[in-house]
């Protein structure tokens, strides 16, 4: 199933837990809304929709690190001494060298010590898991880890903690609910997937 389809199950998983809760009509958009994005949470492992949207062009931070590379080296035999002149040269070369080398499928990795930093700044336990969930994402295959029982339990944690961060009742199986309905609709349950998800991971790594 695709992306749009996911998202477009989400967001009625959503409205629905919302309808169940009986919730405020803010807390109904939310509520939708973190449907929409946990439908497509599992797809981090790729180049999707969700991926797309949280990730900057690899490209763009490319040229912005050549850009530093190379001022820093100009800086450096212009303002620096003896010594400095090499050092900040060298860290240059390095940021270019580096920066040469990157590419979209390291940008997630980057997002995910981003959101990281920002969790543990922010004292934010759920954001500091999802950036863990990120940062696993970004390594492994697609249809492993994200599409299986461990990943449900570690979302589940996440989502878990989450509501308890908003305070908003339903966050949790809005959240928990999406994220299993994209496992079901990726699943060999249907007939017109060809590939199914790896549910027993690391256990067996038979698709269902």
């Amino acid at each position: 199933m695709n992306g749009t389809a996911h998202a477009a199950l989400g967001s009625a998983i959503g409205y629905i837990t919302a309808n169940t809760f009986d919730t405020s009509p803010s807390a109904t958009v939310l509520l939708i809304g973190l449907g929409t994005v946990s439908a497509l949470v599992p797809d981090l492992d790729i180049d999707g929709k969700l991926r797309g949207r949280i990730t900057l062009s690899h490209k763009l931070l490319r040229t912005a690190a050549q850009i530093i590379g190379v001022l820093m080296i100009f800086y450096s035999f212009y303002e620096g001494t003896d010594t400095s002149k090499f050092i900040g040269a060298g860290i240059g070369l390095v940021i270019l060298l580096l920066s040469s080398r990157l590419k979209q499928k390291h940008m997630l990795t980057l997002t995910g010590i981003g959101v990281l930093a920002g969790g543990v700044s922010l004292q934010e336990n759920w954001l500091i898991l999802f950036a863990i969930y990120i940062l696993i994402a970004s390594v492994v295959s697609h249809r492993g880890y994200t599409h299986s029982i461990l990943g449900i339990v570690f979302f589940g944690m996440i989502a878990s903690r989450l509501e308890t961060s908003l305070g908003i009742h339903g966050v949790y199986y809005a959240c928990l609910t999406a994220y299993i309905s994209h496992l079901v609709t990726d699943s060999k349950f249907l007939p017109f997937n060809k590939r199914g998800i790896k549910l027993f991971l690391p256990v067996s790594s038979k698709e269902m």
